[in-house]
């Protein structure tokens, strides 16, 4: 059965890209078959796959905007065992397009369950804020999933979006429950982001992974050459990090 995780985070600047990209090819590296989709208009994980979004056919805009187009003329192939639903700048037009729809959060939903393709995972990127495209990825999602960079601001976001899943799930999407949340950027030499871990932890408890992505200058290198860190520098510790975390992911074995 697939499980669809929506990662999402108001802020902008966590890490939610990176950590899809990396997540779904430390996925894929287990055998698992895992689709991305991007509904970021800024393109930022299409972008990682060496794909420019301002030269896309049919997009994450497709698949929201017309009924008739099918998954399997979008998405693309961008590793053995991982597909992606590129985004194109047409995204960012979306939230004009779709304001007035009565269907406007359930768009992305309808088109998956068209679709007879069996991933054994999906994730979907979303944009900062909390708009249309982050409410199409809500509706979509069985679980959300929430990267917080170790910073007292960036975990400040993280109750508007726990107020918009609790909405979300009580008008729209029943089901939708909280993954969990996990950090990112985390300096272990500073005692600021230990607080903020800390503080994470005794306010979801269980639902805040051990793991812990640190920060490093190299990450940033790694979409220049249009690959994951876990094939950029394999052997890496955020490499790693993001292997551990997919297992947490696989297994559910969060902090207790």
């Amino acid at each position: 059965m697939t499980r669809t995780l929506v990662i999402a985070n108001q802020k902008g600047g966590v890490g939610k890209s990176t950590s899809v990209m990396n997540l779904g090819v430390a996925l894929a590296e287990r055998g698992l078959r895992v689709l991305l989709i991007d509904l970021d208009p800024q393109g930022g994980l299409t972008a990682a796959f060496g794909i420019d979004t301002y030269d896309i056919r049919r997009s994450a805009f497709s698949l929201v905007m017309h009924s008739h187009i099918s998954l399997a003329r979008v998405m693309r192939p961008v590793r053995e065992r991982v597909a992606l639903v590129p985004a194109s700048i047409d995204l960012a037009a979306g939230e004009i397009h779709l304001a007035s729809k009565p269907d406007r959060a359930l768009r992305l939903r309808q088109s998956l369950q068209r679709s007879r393709i069996p991933f054994d995972y999906i994730l979907i990127d979303t944009p900062p804020g909390l708009g249309i495209m982050n409410a199409n990825g809500l509706v979509a999602a069985d679980e959300v999933f929430i990267p917080v960079q170790c910073q007292y601001l960036a975990m400040r976001g993280v109750r508007a979006l726990m107020d918009t899943v609790v909405r979300i799930k009580n008008s729209i999407n029943p089901t939708l429950r909280l993954c969990g949340l996990f950090g990112t950027m985390y300096r272990p030499e500073s005692r600021h982001a230990q607080e903020v871990v800390d503080e994470l932890r005794s306010v979801f408890g269980p639902k805040m992974f051990k793991t812990l992505i640190d920060y490093d200058d190299i990450v940033a290198e790694a979409p220049v050459a249009g690959l994951s860190m876990l094939e950029y520098m394999p052997r890496h510790p955020i490499a790693e990090g993001y292997r551990v975390l997919a297992e947490e992911v696989m297994r559910g074995r969060l902090n207790k």
